[in-house]
């Protein structure tokens, strides 16, 4: 079987080889042809993003015939509803896909639809809570008198801006 690999992590200081790692692992112990790789660094709310759209593209085109993720929070924090859209276009084009960490999640089953709408559902209250959770360390040190952003340098050129309580502002 023809396989592809979906990884996605949220910033440059987390390691998608750690995901590469395993998944491949996965890979060879089932005896799946790795196709391919798809890496984000992107926040997994943005529905948009480098690799998964190329990989949705290589979907539509037939190049493989499984996607592998790591888990469902990798693949998608965008909400149910645009979760389960991208799995049935997934489906729709004869792609079969698995989540690695989720067992359960697969494109074979039963229960599928309604362990998804749960998941996906928990993934994005996750990311809701920790866009609290940082805005609120923000506060917390902005509190403290700690100088927020960062730091204008001598190759800055353009003026930054900064926030004030009406809106952006020029400095």
């Amino acid at each position: 079987m023809r396989a592809v690999l979906y990884v996605r992590v949220s910033t440059n200081k987390q390691e998608a080889k750690n995901q590469l790692i395993q998944l491949r692992r996965y890979c060879r112990s089932q005896k799946y042809q790795v196709e391919h790789e798809f890496v984000d660094v992107i926040s997994g709310k943005t529905t948009s993003r480098p690799a998964y759209d190329k990989m949705f593209v290589a979907a539509h085109k037939g190049l493989f015939d499984l996607v592998i993720f790591w888990d469902l929070s990798r693949f998608s924090r965008a909400g149910t509803l645009h979760t389960l859209q991208k799995l049935k276009e997934l489906d729709n084009c004869g792609v079969k896909w698995h989540s690695y960490q989720d067992a359960h999640l697969s494109s074979a089953g039963q229960f599928r639809d309604v362990v998804i709408a749960i998941l996906s559902t928990i993934a994005k209250a996750e990311r809701e809570k920790i866009s609290t959770r940082t805005k609120a360390g923000l506060e917390r040190a902005k509190l403290q008198g700690k100088k927020l952003g960062r730091p204008a340098g001598k190759k800055d050129k353009r003026p930054r801006k900064i926030r004030s309580d009406r809106g952006l502002s020029r400095k």
